[in-house]
């Protein structure tokens, strides 16, 4: 068993957004993780390809994970899980709604076994919650395997050390910075962890800075302890004056910037993630803390623009 699967569709392009540049008087590049497949689009599939194959070579039949109502790493598991012939189980922070849309649809086209908790539930307990769930599939005769919020363990940021190694093979002097969204932390664990690709800057879309900086270093530190030879760069660090009201909760300085970027570039953002992680890096520019060569990586997350066209402003 190989130590990983071919999931995504990789290397995925990186350009330059030449109208987008000019706008904002930096040179702006993107490297397309929302080009990595259709139910699998995104950053969540490098992780899985990792995670998916420490399943299989565990034998695992079932795999549990768990995520928001609309959770992009979920359906993007949930789709995996069914390419290679695994039961999807989901543990949903919310409730169910009446009618279903967006990943939450794609989640019951998948027919994922689908459980739910409240807000406060899943802060708390959504790993005991995970464990109970997987003593219930023991019982009933199957092989679990668990993978954790967003994919963000040492594990399945291998993916993310590996996109680093990749993004260098298609640009090998790098950045003066690289920007993405950060949600659970392993995506930027990665690129921080992987060769050194310029000043990578994750923007918080939920949780502060001090928490996703705590969260790479645990990473970091899970990694050390699997054996995995890899060091910490210094050059990255974690930005959360983008975040927000809450996860999930776009400001219209979030739609306008989405707005921009489809206009300019023909590239659509998502209100949970890529756009907050876009606006920082507009507002960082502009600011004059940002120049240089800087590259936004799109981790994906298109799906979360359905279910909220009352939110745009036209």
């Amino acid at each position: 068993m190989s130590d990983r699967l071919i999931l995504a569709h990789l290397p995925t392009p990186v350009h330059c957004l030449p109208r987008l540049s000019e706008w904002l008087g930096t040179e702006v590049w993107v490297k397309r993780d929302d080009l990595t497949g259709f139910g699998l689009s995104g950053n969540k599939v490098r992780k899985l390809d990792w995670l998916l194959a420490d399943a299989q070579r565990k034998g695992a039949d079932t795999v549990i994970t768990t995520g928001g109502l609309q959770s992009n790493h979920c359906r993007a598991t949930a789709v995996a899980c069914r390419q290679l012939g695994m039961q999807p189980v989901l543990l949903l922070r919310g409730e169910a709604p009446s009618v279903a849309d967006s990943n939450l649809l794609l989640d019951q086209l998948l027919a994922a076994e689908l459980h739910y908790c409240t807000a406060e539930e899943y802060s708390l307990h959504r790993d005991t919650r995970m464990l109970a769930i997987a003593e219930q599939v023991r019982q009933r005769g199957g092989i679990p395997y668990i993978i954790p919020e967003g994919g963000s363990n040492a594990i399945g940021s291998h993916g993310y050390v590996a996109a680093g190694r990749e993004l260098l093979s298609q640009q090998p002097n790098g950045f003066d910075a690289c920007c993405l969204a950060v949600g659970s932390g392993g995506t930027l664990a990665g690129l921080a962890l992987g060769p050194d690709i310029g000043q990578t800057i994750g923007f918080a879309v939920c949780d502060d800075a001090t928490f996703f900086t705590a969260k790479v270093h645990d990473i970091a530190a899970e990694a050390e302890r699997c054996g995995f030879e890899w060091t910490l760069r210094d050059n990255w660090h974690v930005n959360d004056a983008y975040r927000g009201e809450a996860y999930g909760v776009a400001g219209p300085e979030v739609w306008d910037i989405m707005a921009t970027v489809a206009r300019l570039e023909g590239l659509f953002l998502d209100p949970v993630y890529t756009g907050k992680a876009m606006l920082g890096l507009v507002q960082e520019a502009r600011a004059g803390r940002l120049s240089g060569r800087v590259l936004f990586w799109h981790t994906g997350g298109g799906f979360g623009l359905f279910g909220r066209g009352h939110e745009v402003r036209t």
